[in-house]
Formats: C-alpha cells, structure tokens, sequence
C-alpha cells in the first residue's frame, strides 16, 4: 500500500460503527473509495494498476547550475558541467531514490541537469549546447503537469543577459505555459523579473554554508507535488521585492549575525496560511549585470499575506544592512602569514579569498603561493609545515606522472588563466603523493618546497574536505598551517580549525568589491552608494506564469 493509500485509509480502522452510520452519507462513500484503493494495491490486475500510475502527475526534471565571475578572465565550457542524464539524475537527490515516497508520488521524466564548480562567464556555445540538448530531451515526453526546474541562479553567458531568465522562457516556448514549474536556487543566486514570471513556485537555501542544500531542493519537490495532488494548481499571488543590496557571500553568513537573524525570519513566515513559501536571495556579487542584487520572493494564495510577508523581509533585510561584516578576521596575507606562523594553534587556517573557486575565482592566480615561497620560514624543510591548497599545472602533473612519487620535479604551475597578479610560478620540489580519477582535479600531485606541501592539479579543485587531504597523504589536523582557496570554511574545514583568517588577497572574486569596476548594476546600490535613501520596498505583485 502507497503512502497516499495508506494515509487515507488507515483512519477507518479506529472508526466505530455506531460513528459510520451516523455519517454515513459521507464515510459510506469514502469506504467505498479506499476498498477500491486497496484492492488496486493488493492485487488488482497490471491493467488496473496501469491505469492508476497513469494518474499521476507527470512531472519533467531540468536545470544547469553555476556562479559566474565576470571579473575573471576564465571561461566556463560544457564539460565543466558535468551534465547528468536521464535516471542517472536521480542519483543526486536522495530524497529521490527509488524507494521514497516522492519517487512514487509521480511519473518522473528526468532530462539534463548540470552542475559546474563556480568560474568564469559561460561561452554562448557551451550554453546553447546545454539548454538545446535540454529542450530536446523536454519534447520527448510531452506533455507535462510539472517541472522541477534546479538551477543555483548566478550563470553569466557571453552576450546574453539573465541567462535563467532566457532558460525558463524557452522552457515555456516547449512545455507550454499550464505546466507548474517549481523552481529551487542558492541564495547566492539572482531572481529577474523574468525568471519570477515564468517560475511558479520558487524557494532557496536557508543556509549559508549551505548544509541545508538537498533539504530546500525536496522543498520545491515537495511543493510542487502537494499544488499538483491537491489539484490547487499555481499560486495565486507571487510578490517580488528587490533589495538595492549587493554583499559577498563573506559577509552575509548566516553561521552569524545579521544574516543569522535574519534567515531565522523565513521559516516561521512560510507557516502562515495562505502562504506556500518564502525566500531571500543575498544575491551574486561578483557579476556586472543589472539583475544582480538582492530580493525577496513569497508566494501564496492570500494577496494580502503574501504581500505583506514580502514587505517585512525586505525591509528586515534592509535595516540589518549596516551590520553585515566578515564572518571571520580579515587581514593583509602577510599578516596572516605572521600570525600563523607565530600561532601555537594546530592547524591555523587561511582563507585565499580572492581566487575562491567556489566562489569563481579562476583558481590558478599564483600571488600567494608565491608570496609563501619566498618567505624565509618555509625555505627549509624543518620550518613551519604548511598545506597549500591548490595550484592547477597540467605541466607539473605530467612531469610528475614521467618520474614518480619520490622523484624530483620542475615545471611551471598556475597563472594560464589569470595571471593578471602573478606570472606563472616555477615549481621544483619532491613528488610525495600522485592520485589518479578525482572528478574535478582528474590528477593531483603533492610537490614538497622547502617545508611546504603545494597540492598541484590537472584542473582546478577546491578543496572542502578532510578526506581530500588525507587521500593525498597529508595529515592537516597535524599540519602547522593549511591555506585554501576558499572565503568562509565549509563545515569539514570550519571544525578543523583550530585558528582562521580571511586574507585580502587579489582574483576574480577580490572581496573589495568598491575596487572592482562595476558598470552594469543598478543604482544607486549599497554598500557603493552608503548615503542612498531608503529604497521603494513595496511588493510587486508578478503576473502568473499564464499571463506573463
């Protein structure tokens, strides 16, 4: 018996008769209804039960996902993606495996969904690649009564802008426009007009760091398949309120406040009746497009409810702007080198935040490294141990496949892409550890300078977890000092610190944002304009899906 049958049914056990003949009328008749469900169940014939599978809602699985820096000269090409395909996309969702219960909730026809680490813009070939091969794959199974449309919302495509905007509306063009679309992003992500007219119901993450991922995206399944199954359809009401806000992901956490407090805002506003869910998007802040800044997006079927939601989150928002900083210290790299060096904490970690891959950094800016190597402490390999993570070399990894773990090695790493800070660095030490087939990296090579463990990759990688340090060898909880290209520690790293520091350093994602060169955002926008008065935060009510 499914878990709708048995939801339904199992309440007439502790029903007495005495209960049944009195409302007989209405109970007689549900009997009637669930004996019928549960012979389907227990054995009707394969027609029967082929007739009630076709009642399902059929529901189709789409999306591409990535941050795109537009002040890092990288460019971001299909294979970055990692498209999956078909059944194997189920495989990223456990919520979705073939024992659970929203699996058997629907007829699923899952197409291509993508997810690329953060990098440069995306080339309009890759682009139209993807989004064709994803249209392609829609029209195989029309038509639709849903769509689980996954995407992060900070995609930047050479000559085109709002790129999920221009996704959802060429969705529309295949699947029509009576097909409910539930949409789940990061909220890193941008929310256009556009894409909130085309979406239907739309949420994001609650956290950053995002240990809350998986929970919002069977958020937006879960919405989805209740608006289908109770036959409620689209929302009646969707208000969008963008906030004049542009803030890095640094300095909007939601580990600390305001962002802590803020968050803990959404939860309780999507219990209200009338209201089906509630979002706040910090935004992306590393992309010159106008769409680029905060909003807030509630949807529901009370106008009034739904309206006011919208208006008190974004101005919550709003008021906590002065109070947003770095979740952690920030200092000079040379600062950081000196404090750490000096620290008896074990390990001391730094973050390299201006050529953040996760954030979209090219990952192969050399300045720090180079700036590691020269300085005297680390000359010899009695000094102060350090783990830097990483450097891509195709080179240097090639190099060291020819000679071996043991043998020496020099070859230049780093600064193909971006080396707008440092030139390529030349790399001549020791090859401690090689590991073949990471995903990312697809080769990784540990090059021991002086007492420095320099992780050097095929391509790029960020480094999240312990195990992708102790499956090199190396031991950080042991290690003097780990720097990583990374802004705030995820989880693994954030409980292995013993001691942290943000370092100011240059890249694609520099966190001075007043000295990148915006000249598409709207403004004025704080925190470039402080003095800005207070924004029109008032909801805008946005068309159905039907109308727009």
């Amino acid at each position: 018996m499914n878990e709708y049958k048995r939801s339904v049914f199992i309440p007439f056990l502790s029903l007495d008769i005495t209960t049944m003949l009195r409302k007989k009328s209405i109970y007689f008749q549900l009997l009637l209804v669930n004996f019928a469900l549960i012979f389907n169940s227990c054995g009707g014939d394969s027609s029967e039960s082929n007739a009630e599978n076709s009642k399902l809602p059929r529901v189709a699985i789409a999306g591409l996902a990535i941050e795109s820096s537009t002040f890092s000269p990288a460019v971001s090409e299909k294979e970055a993606f990692h498209a999956r395909r078909g059944e194997e996309i189920f495989n990223y969702y456990p919520f979705m495996n073939e024992d659970s219960i929203n699996r058997s909730r629907a007829e699923w026809f899952p197409t291509l969904r993508g997810h690329a680490i953060p990098g440069g813009i995306v080339s309009r070939e890759a682009y139209e690649s993807l989004v064709g091969e994803t249209l392609e794959r829609l029209k195989e199974n029309l038509p639709y009564d849903g769509l689980f449309f996954d995407i992060h919302g900070a995609m930047s495509v050479v000559g085109l802008d709002d790129p999920e905007g221009d996704f959802i509306e060429r969705i529309r063009e295949v699947i029509g426009k009576e097909t409910l679309i539930s949409t789940s992003m990061d909220l890193h992500g941008n929310v256009s007009w556009r894409l909130a007219g085309n979406t239907d119901l739309i949420t994001c993450y609650r956290m950053a760091p995002h240990e809350d991922a998986l929970e919002s995206k069977k958020r937006a399944v879960d919405n989805l398949l209740d608006r289908l199954e109770s036959g409620k359809g689209k929302p009646a009401y969707k208000a969008w309120v963008p906030v004049p806000i542009l803030l890095p992901g640094e300095k909007t956490s939601t580990r600390v406040e305001p962002g802590k407090s803020l968050y803990a805002e959404v939860n309780p506003a999507t219990q209200q009746e009338g209201v089906i869910d509630a979002a706040i998007w910090v935004g992306y802040a590393w992309a010159d497009e106008p769409r680029n800044h905060a909003v807030v997006m509630v949807t529901g079927d009370s106008k009034e409810k739904v309206s006011q939601t919208a208006e008190r989150l974004a101005t919550s928002f709003w008021d906590k702007r002065n109070e947003f900083d770095f979740i952690a210290p920030t200092a000079s790299l040379k600062e950081s080198l000196d404090m750490a060096i000096d620290s008896e904490a074990k390990p001391f970690m730094i973050s390299d935040m201006g050529d953040n891959p996760t954030a979209g950094g090219a990952g192969d800016v050399t300045w720090t490294l180079k700036e590691i190597l020269d300085r005297p402490e680390f000359k010899a390999d009695s000094g102060p141990s350090l783990i830097y993570a990483s450097i891509p070399s195709p080179e240097l990894v090639e190099a060291a496949l020819k000679v071996g773990v043991g043998a020496k090695v020099s070859a230049k790493a780093g600064a193909a892409v971006d080396d707008r800070f440092s030139p390529p660095i030349l790399l001549s030490g020791t090859v401690e550890a090689i590991e073949k087939g990471d995903r990312n990296a697809e080769v990784e090579v540990v090059v021991k300078v002086g007492s420095v463990h320099v992780i050097v990759t095929k391509k790029r990688k960020p480094y999240h977890r312990e195990s992708d340090f102790t499956n090199l060898g190396l031991n950080p909880r042991d290690t003097d000092i780990v720097v990583v290209k990374i802004g705030y520690l995820v989880p693994e790293l954030y409980d292995m610190r013993a001691d942290w520091i943000m370092a100011l350093t240059p890249g694609g994602v520099d966190q001075d944002l007043e000295r990148l060169e915006f000249k598409r955002i709207n403004r004025p926008m704080f925190p470039f304009d402080k003095e800005m008065s207070t924004p029109d935060l008032s909801a805008r009510l946005v068309p159905s899906s039907q109308e727009f």
